[in-house]
């Protein structure tokens, strides 16, 4: 049995825009770095003067909470590498309310764990959740967009 240079053109065209699909859904799962970097971010003002960088990034962990908010909602990277690769898989095949599904998954899920208050009384782990959400479902999107733009072009 022999190839036609048609269909090993077919073959050759559907691997690369198969890889190129995986190739976004491994970017859109990797964005835990630039998440979790967000939210240090986040609150900029009043930050005070620090010897180091580490220093700096403890110091930006104490006061936005994330460490209490990991040690409370236990499973957040997971959840989000899980969030981001539906998402992305949603995008891509054009399945839109699959979003809302895997959103209303998400909250649900978490429901119990945010409506309940720290010792403290001074957790911010309702809003880190919701901020780590919207970056989280942003980043999946951006780059199912730029995979199926890619794929698109041809």
């Amino acid at each position: 049995m022999s190839l036609s240079a048609g269909s090993v053109c077919v073959m050759v065209d559907l691997a690369l825009k198969g890889a190129i699909l995986v190739a976004g859904g491994v970017f859109a799962m990797l964005g835990n770095g630039i998440i979790r970097w967000l939210l240090r971010r986040i609150d900029q003002a009043g930050r005070a003067a620090v010897e180091t960088p580490e220093d700096d990034i403890r110091h930006t962990r104490e006061r936005l909470g994330l460490e209490a908010a990991q040690r409370e909602l236990p499973g957040g990277r997971w959840v989000g590498i899980f969030e981001r690769i539906a998402i992305y898989a949603c995008i891509v095949s054009g399945f839109a309310s699959g979003i809302a599904i895997v959103l209303a998954v998400k909250g649900l899920g978490r429901y119990a764990d945010l409506k309940t208050t720290s010792a403290s009384g001074t957790s911010r782990k309702g809003e880190l959740f919701i901020i780590g959400t919207f970056a989280s479902v942003l980043w999946a999107a951006v780059w199912a967009g730029i995979a199926y733009g890619v794929v698109r072009l041809w």
